[in-house]
């Protein structure tokens, strides 16, 4: 059984274990598609040079980092204020399934209430856990077909 669970913004010392865990996200069940190394190294400089579209959140567990939650933010006409996108959530193999996304998502709630019109999630069809815990917390499914075309290659962030 798992310790008190602490979640923190991410600081610029977690970068490598940010790095080792969007690695193995990548790398496993609950996503479509691997992404490029440079992408973690990227996103990670946005959210600490404190970019106001993307923020993060590391899971602690009796002082070791067991997880870590990716966040944007963007504007809808739709929605009718500011809508928090959970891009990612990662909890080690061994750490799943004891609340620690539940604890996040109240969290997320709490931390963003009033300031957020909608919060929005993604869920890989088979990934029956996650979606019965949002579904639990109460999360609907939308009936957009979301579609993406990737654009030329963007200029590499500065800091």
């Amino acid at each position: 059984m798992r310790g008190h669970v602490i979640i923190r913004k991410i600081e610029a010392k977690d970068r490598n274990t940010y790095i080792v865990m969007s690695r193995q996200f990548y790398r496993s069940d609950a996503v479509l598609h691997d992404i490029p190394d440079a992408h973690f190294h990227k996103t990670f400089d946005v959210i600490i040079g404190g970019s106001p579209y993307a923020d993060a959140y590391i899971f602690e567990v009796e002082q070791q980092v067991v997880g870590y939650a990716l966040l944007s933010f963007t504007y809808s006409n739709e929605a009718g204020g500011l809508v928090l996108l959970i891009e990612e959530v990662y909890i080690l193999p061994e750490y799943q399934k004891q609340g620690l996304g539940k604890e996040f998502l109240a969290f997320v709630e709490a931390h963003y209430r009033g300031d957020v019109a909608l919060i929005r999630l993604e869920v890989e069809k088979s990934n029956k856990v996650a979606l019965q815990l949002y579904k639990k917390v109460g999360f609907t499914k939308v009936d957009y077909i979301q579609l993406y075309k990737k654009t030329a290659k963007v200029k590499p962030h500065r800091e």
